[in-house]
């Protein structure tokens, strides 16, 4: 026969004759569940999807100003598998014309340095892979043909002297799963010129729009920059 309880004299029953609630969680505890929840989420946006970078230099102005604080969309190429080179889902190909970040090819090769200790670089898309590229008195050439963009500015050397390349480049044929990459402003840009070919496994994204931009020289935001679309 199944047992009645006595609900007279069961200690868990409350005047109202609810039943008492259990012990409220630990408010530590609640804290560090929350926090430990946003970590793990803000690790998986940034690894997987969207990931904020500055921009230090002038390589890409007139494009992008030094104090430029932009968003790169992670996914748009794929998402590498770890420890191998698989992509998978990528919504569509690097193109030329894209700005892309990326890890520095002269840190990647370098073994006594730690992934933390790599720099990113950013610079505009010119050669896919199988192209031929050149640059001839300032020119670039895509497969024999003149490639010029309106985001290309010739400010003149930062420096008294320059190697050859800034000026005249002898062509080259951009490997499979590589690229060849310029800055913007061409005659102040260390890029592919000077140490070769982006790999895409360096690849972090393609850069998309402007979030913040500070003037540093004038120590003033420049409101019309935020929210711009990068192209």
């Amino acid at each position: 026969m199944k047992k009645n309880i006595d609900r007279e004299n069961d200690p868990h029953k409350t005047e109202t004759g609810a039943e008492a609630h259990p012990k409220k969680k630990n408010l530590f505890r609640e804290y560090a569940e929350s926090i430990i929840i946003a970590v793990i989420l803000a690790l998986i946006i940034r690894a997987f999807l969207v990931q904020a970078f500055k921009i230090p230099s002038g390589s890409m102005e007139d494009t992008l100003l030094i104090g430029d604080h932009l968003l790169v969309n992670k996914f748009i190429y794929g998402t590498k598998i770890p420890f191998t080179d698989k992509w998978v889902l990528p919504l569509r190909q690097p193109q030329r014309g894209d700005i892309i970040v990326f890890e520095y090819p002269e840190d990647t090769r370098n073994p006594d340095l730690h992934f933390w200790q790599r720099k990113d670089y950013i610079k505009r898309i010119i050669g896919l892979p199988g192209d031929r590229v050149k640059m001839v008195n300032q020119v670039v050439y895509v497969n024999d043909k003149p490639y010029t963009i309106p985001q290309e500015i010739h400010k003149g050397l930062a420096f008294d002297s320059a190697p050859p390349e800034i000026f005249n480049f002898k062509e080259v044929v951009v490997p499979k799963d590589s690229y060849f990459v310029l800055g913007d402003n061409r005659d102040r840009s260390q890029d592919s010129r000077f140490w070769g070919f982006v790999p895409k496994d360096n690849m972090k994204g393609l850069a998309f729009i402007l979030y913040w931009s500070w003037d540093s020289d004038r120590t003033n935001v420049r409101w019309s920059r935020i929210g711009k679309l990068i192209h």
